[in-house]
Protein backbone atom coordinates (compact mmCIF):
# COMPACT_ATOMS: atom_id res chain seq x y z
CA UNK A 1 0.00 0.00 0.00
CA UNK A 2 1.10 3.58 -0.79
CA UNK A 3 2.08 5.56 2.05
CA UNK A 4 0.03 8.67 1.74
CA UNK A 5 2.01 12.03 1.53
CA UNK A 6 2.80 13.66 5.00
CA UNK A 7 0.34 16.10 4.38
CA UNK A 8 -2.72 14.37 3.94
CA UNK A 9 -1.51 12.20 6.72
CA UNK A 10 -1.24 15.14 9.21
CA UNK A 11 -5.03 15.81 8.16
CA UNK A 12 -6.63 12.74 8.62
CA UNK A 13 -4.98 12.33 11.88
CA UNK A 14 -6.15 15.98 12.81
CA UNK A 15 -10.30 15.09 11.61
CA UNK A 16 -9.44 11.97 13.71
CA UNK A 17 -8.39 13.80 16.80
CA UNK A 18 -11.60 15.88 16.20
CA UNK A 19 -14.00 13.41 16.23
CA UNK A 20 -12.73 11.64 19.52
CA UNK A 21 -12.64 15.15 20.98
CA UNK A 22 -16.19 15.54 20.38
CA UNK A 23 -17.15 12.47 20.71
CA UNK A 24 -15.57 12.81 25.09
CA UNK A 25 -17.58 15.86 24.69
CA UNK A 26 -20.68 14.48 23.93
CA UNK A 27 -20.44 11.89 26.44
CA UNK A 28 -19.64 14.02 29.89
CA UNK A 29 -21.20 16.97 31.55
CA UNK A 30 -20.68 18.90 34.06
CA UNK A 31 -23.25 18.71 37.26
CA UNK A 32 -23.17 21.96 39.43
CA UNK A 33 -24.46 25.14 39.04
CA UNK A 34 -22.17 28.32 40.66
CA UNK A 35 -22.74 31.74 41.28
CA UNK A 36 -19.87 32.25 38.42
CA UNK A 37 -21.68 29.90 35.82
CA UNK A 38 -25.25 29.25 35.31
CA UNK A 39 -27.39 27.06 33.24
CA UNK A 40 -28.25 28.65 30.33
CA UNK A 41 -31.48 27.22 28.24
CA UNK A 42 -29.08 24.76 25.62
CA UNK A 43 -27.14 23.34 28.44
CA UNK A 44 -27.55 20.65 31.03
CA UNK A 45 -26.56 19.12 33.87
CA UNK A 46 -25.51 15.26 33.64
CA UNK A 47 -25.36 13.28 37.22
CA UNK A 48 -22.03 11.69 37.51
CA UNK A 49 -22.98 8.25 36.81
CA UNK A 50 -25.01 9.38 33.58
CA UNK A 51 -28.50 8.44 34.44
CA UNK A 52 -30.21 11.84 34.79
CA UNK A 53 -30.20 14.75 32.89
CA UNK A 54 -31.43 18.30 34.50
CA UNK A 55 -32.24 20.70 31.60
CA UNK A 56 -34.74 22.99 29.87
CA UNK A 57 -37.76 21.28 27.29
CA UNK A 58 -40.94 22.20 26.11
CA UNK A 59 -43.87 19.44 27.15
CA UNK A 60 -45.47 20.27 23.60
CA UNK A 61 -44.12 21.21 20.45
CA UNK A 62 -46.89 24.30 19.74
CA UNK A 63 -45.79 25.61 23.02
CA UNK A 64 -43.48 28.14 23.95
CA UNK A 65 -43.30 27.48 27.20
CA UNK A 66 -39.78 26.33 28.87
CA UNK A 67 -39.65 24.41 32.20
CA UNK A 68 -36.89 23.20 34.14
CA UNK A 69 -36.85 19.70 34.01
CA UNK A 70 -35.05 16.41 35.01
CA UNK A 71 -35.23 12.72 32.76
CA UNK A 72 -33.48 9.78 32.36
CA UNK A 73 -30.46 10.59 30.56
CA UNK A 74 -29.75 6.91 28.92
CA UNK A 75 -33.57 6.64 27.90
CA UNK A 76 -34.21 7.29 24.04
CA UNK A 77 -37.55 8.00 25.41
CA UNK A 78 -37.55 11.55 27.20
CA UNK A 79 -39.78 11.12 30.47
CA UNK A 80 -39.93 13.98 32.73
CA UNK A 81 -39.56 13.51 36.31
CA UNK A 82 -39.22 16.27 38.15
CA UNK A 83 -40.31 20.36 36.81
CA UNK A 84 -38.97 23.02 39.10
CA UNK A 85 -40.97 25.81 37.80
CA UNK A 86 -43.96 23.57 36.95
CA UNK A 87 -46.73 26.83 38.12
CA UNK A 88 -44.17 29.59 36.37
CA UNK A 89 -42.77 28.78 32.72
CA UNK A 90 -40.30 31.05 30.67
CA UNK A 91 -41.82 32.31 27.45
CA UNK A 92 -39.04 31.39 24.99
CA UNK A 93 -35.60 29.62 24.66
CA UNK A 94 -34.01 32.58 27.13
CA UNK A 95 -34.51 30.51 30.38
CA UNK A 96 -31.19 30.99 33.34
CA UNK A 97 -30.86 28.70 36.13
CA UNK A 98 -28.75 30.77 38.32
CA UNK A 99 -27.35 30.55 42.38
CA UNK A 100 -26.57 33.57 44.26
CA UNK A 101 -23.61 34.08 46.53
CA UNK A 102 -25.92 33.74 49.16
CA UNK A 103 -27.48 30.53 48.12
CA UNK A 104 -30.57 31.39 46.45
CA UNK A 105 -31.61 29.21 43.76
CA UNK A 106 -33.59 30.95 40.84
CA UNK A 107 -34.84 30.58 37.36
CA UNK A 108 -35.21 33.81 36.09
CA UNK A 109 -35.21 35.53 31.68
CA UNK A 110 -32.31 35.41 30.73
CA UNK A 111 -33.42 38.73 28.71
CA UNK A 112 -34.06 40.18 31.68
CA UNK A 113 -32.21 39.24 34.87
CA UNK A 114 -34.61 40.72 37.30
CA UNK A 115 -37.67 38.89 35.81
CA UNK A 116 -37.58 35.41 38.15
CA UNK A 117 -40.23 33.61 37.14
CA UNK A 118 -39.42 31.24 39.74
CA UNK A 119 -37.13 30.57 43.25
CA UNK A 120 -36.26 27.76 46.33
CA UNK A 121 -36.42 28.85 49.47
CA UNK A 122 -32.99 30.67 50.62
CA UNK A 123 -29.98 28.16 51.63
CA UNK A 124 -28.44 30.42 55.11
CA UNK A 125 -25.35 29.33 56.27
CA UNK A 126 -23.02 28.19 53.17
CA UNK A 127 -19.62 29.94 52.27
CA UNK A 128 -19.50 28.80 49.28
CA UNK A 129 -23.04 27.73 47.77
CA UNK A 130 -23.82 25.26 45.07
CA UNK A 131 -26.35 23.70 43.06
CA UNK A 132 -25.61 19.82 42.25
CA UNK A 133 -27.41 17.21 40.66
CA UNK A 134 -26.34 13.69 42.43
CA UNK A 135 -26.44 10.32 40.94
CA UNK A 136 -30.14 9.86 42.49
CA UNK A 137 -31.45 12.52 40.31
CA UNK A 138 -31.66 14.80 43.80
CA UNK A 139 -31.32 18.68 42.39
CA UNK A 140 -29.65 20.12 45.77
CA UNK A 141 -28.20 23.21 46.94
CA UNK A 142 -25.09 22.42 49.10
CA UNK A 143 -21.36 23.45 50.16
CA UNK A 144 -18.81 23.89 46.97
CA UNK A 145 -16.74 21.12 49.06
CA UNK A 146 -16.51 18.21 46.87
CA UNK A 147 -20.38 17.10 47.63
CA UNK A 148 -21.83 14.02 48.35
CA UNK A 149 -23.11 12.56 45.30
CA UNK A 150 -23.96 9.60 46.64
CA UNK A 151 -27.39 11.38 47.78
CA UNK A 152 -27.51 9.95 51.29
CA UNK A 153 -26.58 13.13 52.83
CA UNK A 154 -29.74 14.91 55.10
CA UNK A 155 -27.63 18.14 55.33
CA UNK A 156 -28.80 19.80 52.07
CA UNK A 157 -29.45 23.17 51.95
CA UNK A 158 -32.27 22.75 49.94
CA UNK A 159 -33.60 19.95 47.85
CA UNK A 160 -35.74 18.92 44.80
CA UNK A 161 -36.52 15.86 46.50
CA UNK A 162 -38.80 17.68 49.00
CA UNK A 163 -41.13 19.01 46.20
CA UNK A 164 -42.12 16.21 43.63
CA UNK A 165 -44.30 16.78 40.86
CA UNK A 166 -46.15 13.73 39.56
CA UNK A 167 -43.40 11.47 39.82
CA UNK A 168 -41.80 9.39 42.94
CA UNK A 169 -38.25 8.01 42.02
CA UNK A 170 -36.30 5.89 44.88
CA UNK A 171 -35.14 8.06 47.81
CA UNK A 172 -37.76 10.65 47.48
CA UNK A 173 -39.97 11.14 50.50
CA UNK A 174 -43.59 11.52 50.43
CA UNK A 175 -44.78 12.31 53.88
CA UNK A 176 -44.51 15.21 57.06
CA UNK A 177 -41.44 16.69 58.63
CA UNK A 178 -42.74 17.38 61.59
CA UNK A 179 -38.95 18.94 62.52
CA UNK A 180 -39.49 21.41 60.10
CA UNK A 181 -43.44 21.54 59.37
CA UNK A 182 -42.50 20.43 55.66
CA UNK A 183 -45.11 18.28 53.59
CA UNK A 184 -44.04 16.43 50.27
CA UNK A 185 -47.19 15.37 48.12
CA UNK A 186 -47.39 14.40 44.90
CA UNK A 187 -49.69 16.45 42.13
CA UNK A 188 -50.59 15.00 38.89
CA UNK A 189 -49.86 16.93 35.68
CA UNK A 190 -52.65 19.32 34.42
CA UNK A 191 -52.51 17.56 31.29
CA UNK A 192 -49.59 16.14 29.06
CA UNK A 193 -48.49 19.87 27.86
CA UNK A 194 -48.97 21.49 31.02
CA UNK A 195 -46.77 20.21 34.15
CA UNK A 196 -48.80 22.62 36.65
CA UNK A 197 -50.42 20.75 39.52
CA UNK A 198 -53.41 18.52 38.38
CA UNK A 199 -56.02 18.07 40.38
CA UNK A 200 -55.14 13.99 41.65
CA UNK A 201 -52.64 14.38 44.20
CA UNK A 202 -51.32 11.98 46.71
CA UNK A 203 -50.31 12.84 50.45
CA UNK A 204 -49.74 11.34 53.92
CA UNK A 205 -52.18 11.22 56.58
CA UNK A 206 -50.10 11.07 59.84
CA UNK A 207 -52.61 11.10 62.17
CA UNK A 208 -53.48 7.80 64.38
CA UNK A 209 -51.52 4.95 62.14
CA UNK A 210 -50.52 7.22 59.42
CA UNK A 211 -51.60 6.16 55.73
CA UNK A 212 -51.33 7.40 52.12
CA UNK A 213 -54.07 8.90 50.10
CA UNK A 214 -54.80 9.35 46.44
CA UNK A 215 -57.22 12.27 46.06
CA UNK A 216 -58.99 13.91 42.77
CA UNK A 217 -59.87 17.21 44.55
CA UNK A 218 -60.99 17.26 47.17
CA UNK A 219 -62.34 13.86 47.05
CA UNK A 220 -60.32 11.25 48.04
CA UNK A 221 -60.14 8.53 45.59
CA UNK A 222 -58.52 5.43 47.14
CA UNK A 223 -56.01 4.66 50.22
CA UNK A 224 -53.03 2.69 51.08
CA UNK A 225 -54.70 1.06 54.37
CA UNK A 226 -52.29 1.67 57.57
CA UNK A 227 -48.19 0.47 57.20
CA UNK A 228 -48.51 -2.83 59.37
CA UNK A 229 -44.29 -3.31 59.77
CA UNK A 230 -44.08 -4.86 56.35
CA UNK A 231 -46.09 -2.75 53.89
CA UNK A 232 -49.36 -0.61 53.55
CA UNK A 233 -52.09 -2.97 54.57
CA UNK A 234 -54.69 -2.26 51.78
CA UNK A 235 -51.81 -3.01 49.66
CA UNK A 236 -51.20 -7.01 49.85
CA UNK A 237 -49.99 -7.27 46.16
CA UNK A 238 -47.12 -5.37 47.57
CA UNK A 239 -45.40 -8.81 48.50
CA UNK A 240 -45.14 -10.05 45.02
CA UNK A 241 -42.28 -7.28 43.98
CA UNK A 242 -39.58 -9.22 43.29
CA UNK A 243 -35.88 -7.63 41.84
CA UNK A 244 -34.81 -5.54 44.15
CA UNK A 245 -37.59 -3.31 45.72
CA UNK A 246 -37.26 -2.10 49.26
CA UNK A 247 -39.79 -0.08 50.96
CA UNK A 248 -39.48 1.99 54.09
CA UNK A 249 -41.96 3.75 56.24
CA UNK A 250 -40.42 6.02 58.95
CA UNK A 251 -42.66 7.28 61.80
CA UNK A 252 -41.15 7.91 64.95
CA UNK A 253 -42.36 11.90 66.13
CA UNK A 254 -39.89 13.52 63.59
CA UNK A 255 -41.40 12.25 60.68
CA UNK A 256 -44.00 10.12 59.06
CA UNK A 257 -42.80 9.32 55.45
CA UNK A 258 -42.61 6.82 52.99
CA UNK A 259 -39.96 6.19 50.46
CA UNK A 260 -38.37 3.00 48.50
CA UNK A 261 -35.35 2.21 46.94
CA UNK A 262 -33.63 -0.05 43.70
CA UNK A 263 -30.95 -2.39 44.77
CA UNK A 264 -30.94 -3.94 40.92
CA UNK A 265 -29.27 -1.17 39.08
CA UNK A 266 -30.92 -2.57 35.79
CA UNK A 267 -34.40 -1.80 36.97
CA UNK A 268 -35.52 1.70 36.02
CA UNK A 269 -38.78 2.03 37.64
CA UNK A 270 -41.23 4.85 39.00
CA UNK A 271 -44.27 5.86 40.54
CA UNK A 272 -46.23 8.35 38.59
CA UNK A 273 -49.76 10.19 39.19
CA UNK A 274 -52.12 10.21 36.14
CA UNK A 275 -54.75 12.70 36.18
CA UNK A 276 -56.53 10.84 33.08
CA UNK A 277 -58.17 8.40 34.76
CA UNK A 278 -56.91 9.25 38.88
CA UNK A 279 -54.92 6.59 39.32
CA UNK A 280 -51.05 5.78 40.53
CA UNK A 281 -48.64 3.21 38.04
CA UNK A 282 -45.55 2.07 39.12
CA UNK A 283 -44.05 1.40 35.59
CA UNK A 284 -40.60 -0.10 34.56
CA UNK A 285 -38.62 0.54 32.02
CA UNK A 286 -37.84 -2.55 29.72
CA UNK A 287 -34.35 -2.16 27.63
CA UNK A 288 -35.07 -4.75 25.03
CA UNK A 289 -38.45 -3.00 23.47
CA UNK A 290 -37.86 0.34 24.47
CA UNK A 291 -40.63 0.89 26.15
CA UNK A 292 -42.56 1.65 29.75
CA UNK A 293 -44.47 -1.31 30.93
CA UNK A 294 -46.78 -0.98 33.86
CA UNK A 295 -45.94 -2.85 37.06
CA UNK A 296 -48.37 -2.17 39.14
CA UNK A 297 -51.34 0.38 39.66
CA UNK A 298 -54.36 1.45 42.15
CA UNK A 299 -57.06 1.65 42.16
CA UNK A 300 -57.65 -1.73 40.39
CA UNK A 301 -61.16 -2.51 40.51
CA UNK A 302 -64.63 -0.91 42.27
CA UNK A 303 -63.57 -2.53 45.51
CA UNK A 304 -60.63 -0.77 45.63
CA UNK A 305 -61.69 2.65 45.17
CA UNK A 306 -62.36 4.22 48.85
CA UNK A 307 -65.41 3.90 51.00
CA UNK A 308 -66.90 1.37 48.05
CA UNK A 309 -69.49 -0.02 50.61
CA UNK A 310 -69.44 2.56 53.24
CA UNK A 311 -69.38 2.15 57.14
CA UNK A 312 -69.30 -1.82 58.07
CA UNK A 313 -69.64 -2.83 54.75
CA UNK A 314 -67.25 -5.28 52.26
CA UNK A 315 -66.43 -5.45 49.13
CA UNK A 316 -65.67 -8.32 46.85
CA UNK A 317 -64.64 -7.77 43.48
CA UNK A 318 -65.67 -11.36 42.62
CA UNK A 319 -69.37 -11.00 43.98
CA UNK A 320 -72.70 -9.71 42.91
CA UNK A 321 -73.83 -7.29 44.10
CA UNK A 322 -70.25 -6.39 45.15
CA UNK A 323 -71.28 -4.83 48.63
CA UNK A 324 -72.23 -6.71 51.48
CA UNK A 325 -72.18 -6.23 55.35
CA UNK A 326 -68.73 -6.85 57.41
CA UNK A 327 -70.83 -9.50 59.85
CA UNK A 328 -73.94 -10.12 58.10
CA UNK A 329 -77.91 -9.88 59.60
CA UNK A 330 -78.78 -10.14 62.22
CA UNK A 331 -76.03 -8.66 63.53
CA UNK A 332 -75.87 -5.88 61.09
CA UNK A 333 -77.87 -4.97 57.90
CA UNK A 334 -77.65 -2.24 55.13
CA UNK A 335 -78.12 1.47 56.20
CA UNK A 336 -80.10 2.37 53.07
CA UNK A 337 -82.47 -0.79 51.82
CA UNK A 338 -83.24 0.97 49.18
CA UNK A 339 -80.09 1.54 47.99
CA UNK A 340 -78.60 -1.40 48.39
CA UNK A 341 -81.19 -3.15 46.43
CA UNK A 342 -79.96 -0.83 43.75
CA UNK A 343 -76.29 -1.72 44.03
CA UNK A 344 -75.37 1.58 45.69
CA UNK A 345 -74.02 0.48 48.81
CA UNK A 346 -71.76 3.69 49.35
CA UNK A 347 -74.03 4.11 52.83
CA UNK A 348 -72.52 0.93 54.19
CA UNK A 349 -74.56 -1.31 57.33
CA UNK A 350 -75.76 -0.42 60.53
CA UNK A 351 -75.52 -2.26 63.86
CA UNK A 352 -79.09 -4.11 64.40
CA UNK A 353 -78.29 -4.34 68.13
CA UNK A 354 -76.60 -1.60 70.38
CA UNK A 355 -73.34 -2.53 72.18
CA UNK A 356 -74.16 -3.44 76.05
CA UNK A 357 -70.81 -1.98 76.84
CA UNK A 358 -68.86 -2.85 80.45
CA UNK A 359 -71.15 -6.04 81.11
CA UNK A 360 -69.82 -8.43 79.90
CA UNK A 361 -72.00 -9.51 77.41
CA UNK A 362 -69.90 -7.60 74.16
CA UNK A 363 -67.53 -10.21 72.13
CA UNK A 364 -65.74 -10.02 69.16
CA UNK A 365 -65.95 -11.51 65.54
CA UNK A 366 -62.69 -11.87 63.60
CA UNK A 367 -62.74 -10.89 59.97
CA UNK A 368 -59.70 -11.49 57.34
CA UNK A 369 -58.86 -10.60 53.76
CA UNK A 370 -60.21 -7.08 54.52
CA UNK A 371 -58.40 -3.50 54.05
CA UNK A 372 -58.11 -2.15 57.77
CA UNK A 373 -60.75 1.09 58.57
CA UNK A 374 -59.23 4.87 58.31
CA UNK A 375 -57.27 5.25 61.51
CA UNK A 376 -57.16 8.91 61.79
CA UNK A 377 -59.69 8.40 65.17
CA UNK A 378 -57.51 5.39 66.17
CA UNK A 379 -55.71 5.01 69.09
CA UNK A 380 -52.42 3.02 68.60
CA UNK A 381 -50.33 1.63 71.64
CA UNK A 382 -47.37 0.03 70.36
CA UNK A 383 -46.74 -1.63 73.95
CA UNK A 384 -49.53 -3.97 73.74
CA UNK A 385 -49.91 -6.78 72.57
CA UNK A 386 -53.25 -8.15 70.86
CA UNK A 387 -54.46 -9.73 74.50
CA UNK A 388 -53.83 -6.50 76.11
CA UNK A 389 -55.62 -4.42 72.86
CA UNK A 390 -58.42 -6.66 73.66
CA UNK A 391 -59.08 -5.82 77.20
CA UNK A 392 -58.47 -2.26 76.62
CA UNK A 393 -60.76 -2.21 73.82
CA UNK A 394 -63.72 -3.61 76.04
CA UNK A 395 -63.06 -1.06 78.30
CA UNK A 396 -64.13 1.48 76.14
CA UNK A 397 -67.53 1.98 74.63
CA UNK A 398 -66.60 4.15 71.33
CA UNK A 399 -64.16 1.33 70.92
CA UNK A 400 -65.61 -1.29 68.26
CA UNK A 401 -62.06 -3.55 66.97
CA UNK A 402 -58.88 -3.99 67.24
CA UNK A 403 -55.95 -5.27 65.00
CA UNK A 404 -52.40 -5.49 65.23
CA UNK A 405 -50.41 -2.34 64.10
CA UNK A 406 -47.34 -4.61 63.79
CA UNK A 407 -46.78 -7.98 61.89
CA UNK A 408 -43.15 -8.03 61.37
CA UNK A 409 -42.57 -9.97 64.04
CA UNK A 410 -40.31 -7.15 65.00
CA UNK A 411 -41.61 -5.73 68.04
CA UNK A 412 -45.07 -5.43 69.63
CA UNK A 413 -47.87 -3.06 68.38
CA UNK A 414 -51.55 -3.27 68.46
CA UNK A 415 -54.10 -0.56 67.92
CA UNK A 416 -57.73 -0.19 68.50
Amino acid sequence: MKPLPLALQFHSISILLVIFATFVGLSCGRDTVTPTRPLADNDTLISPGGDFALGFFTPAASSNNRYLGLWYHKIPRRTILWVANRDSPVAGSTGLLSITSTGVLTIADGRNASNVVWSASPAAGLASPVARLLDTGNLVVTEDDGGDESGTSTSYAWQGFDHPTDSMLPGMKVGVDQRSGLNSTVASWKSDDDPSPGTVHASMDPRGNPELYIYSGSKKIWRTGAWNGVRFSGSPDSLTYQGGFSFSFVNDGDETTYSYVISNKSIVSRLVLREADAVVQRTVWLWESSEWSVFWYAPKDPCDRYAACGPYGACDPNSSPLCGCLVPEPAFAPRNPGNWALRDGSQGCARRTALDCRNGTDGFVTVGNLKLPESENSAVDTGLDLVGCRAKCLMNCSCTAYAAANISGVGAGAGA
